[in-house]
């Protein structure tokens, strides 16, 4: 498939295009008067690369004498509600990270901290504009970017075999269904794998949820076009993928690196685990099926063009009930440096500030999430996502998909369920 070449001009414009005081305990006080204290991070998932979380560490604790911080890394899994309950207690981490999506259930609920004062700090109209307004509520800036990206589609020459890649959406199903057999997957679609179920919904003309004139919120999964993309997904699911039907989409590199499927729709910085050395603690494979390792754009409805597909990255935000949010700001302002900021783009992941582009690797794995991010969409901007995604409704109804189950009476079950919650 042609893959378009976007430089670093071209990728910042994609990105404007794809965008989501406190006092301090008791202690010795550092060099600039402030409070010493343990200042607990939480990043969520392994995304985040080693030397990122050393830098922040060490810099920290040089410009902060006297102070720590620590890193405590969560899932993604059942975030939400576990974020809910940590940012109401006495014990509330002091800087978060949350999906941008889920951004706005946190900064509507009063449970961040307002960065205004530190915003120009932070990179001011430098940081990502879809990321920022995500983090913005009632005209109050509370989450700040932390990173982006968008999924491609990787694939090894040695297991493709000579196949020809998809150029279209409807392709891209039927090679994946070609190419599997009873011990490997034409693509890897676990049932709850939401993120990659989108794009065919999309594709097709549907909609996860649109405000009506009225204010109230109507669900699309069962519109017209919300119902053939799920038939797709259905296809795909049941006669292309071997994957657990009420599985999810963590640690895809394993089934990759197993040689158990042919295509992987995976955010971009995932080539980093397949690359890796194959070991306990990283269960690559480098010198084999990652040796020949390559990645297009998911290809949309037409030729030529790709597919709409789900605008992934995160926040990262101060919690109002931190007990030390000036240092808190202080370990923020490190995360947005540009030094911090640099070596999240040097690992693939589309860094905060615009300016930094340039830092990210020229290769295909870039380029085409770049491609992909140019065309990339949002879940719906209401607060009340948050409680959609943490009731799982969506991931509940891929799995009886998944399974087989009828693909409207499904979709018709699921709309009123996320209208239910949106609209209570």
């Amino acid at each position: 498939m042609k893959i378009l070449r976007t430089g670093a001009a071209g990728l910042a414009a994609a990105l404007v295009l794809t965008a989501c005081s406190g006092g301090g305990d008791s202690g010795t006080d550092d060099a600039s008067g402030a409070e010493a204290a343990e200042i607990r991070v939480w990043l969520v998932g392994s995304d985040t690369p080693d030397e990122a979380r050393e830098y922040l560490t060490s810099t920290f604790e040089e410009e902060n004498p006297g102070s720590t911080l620590t890193i405590e890394e969560q899932s993604w899994t059942g975030l939400v509600d576990k974020l809910t309950t940590a940012l109401s207690s006495s014990d509330s981490p002091d800087v978060v990270e949350v999906g941008n999506t889920q951004a706005a259930t946190f900064t509507s609920a009063g449970y961040f901290a307002p960065l205004d004062d530190i915003a120009e700090d932070l990179g001011g109209d430098d940081l990502l504009p879809g990321f920022v307004k995500a983090g913005t509520w009632e005209g109050t800036f509370y989450a700040a970017p932390y990173y982006a990206g968008s999924r491609i589609v990787f694939y090894s020459d040695q297991v493709l075999g000579g196949a020809a890649l998809p150029t279209t959406l409807e392709e891209y199903v039927e090679t994946a269904k070609s190419l599997r057999t009873a011990d490997h997957s034409g693509v890897w679609f676990p049932g709850q794998d939401w993120y990659n179920a989108l794009p065919f919904v999309w594709e097709n003309g549907g909609f996860i949820a649109e405000p009506r004139d009225d204010g109230t919120w109507e669900a699309g999964f069962s519109s017209e076009g919300g119902i053939k993309g799920l038939e797709q997904v259905q296809d795909l699911m049941v006669n292309a993928s071997n994957a657990p039907k009420d599985g999810d989409e963590s640690e895809l590199q394993i089934p990759f690196c197993a040689g158990q499927t042919t295509f992987l729709s995976a955010p971009n910085w995932i080539r980093w685990s397949i690359q890796a050395p194959a070991d306990a603690e990283a269960p690559g494979c480098a010198d084999t099926f990652g040796a020949d390792l390559h990645a297009f754009p998911l290809p949309g409805a037409t030729a030529g063009e790709t597919a709409k597909v789900f605008a992934g990255g995160s926040n990262i935000a101060v919690a109002t009930k931190s007990q030390n949010v000036d240092l808190a700001k202080k370990a923020l302002t490190i995360l947005l440096s540009d030094e911090y900021q640099t070596i999240l783009a040097e690992n693939s992941m589309i860094p905060a500030k615009k300016s930094l582009v340039p830092a990210l690797p020229d290769d295909e794995f870039t380029l085409a999430s770049a491609t992909a991010a140019a065309n990339a969409e949002l879940t719906p901007a209401t607060p009340r996502w948050g409680d959609v995604e943490a009731q799982k409704v969506v991931q509940d109804a891929l799995v009886q998909i998944a399974q087989g189950g009828d693909v409207e009476t499904i979709a018709t079950e699921l709309d009123a369920q996320i209208e239910s919650i949106l609209n209570g």
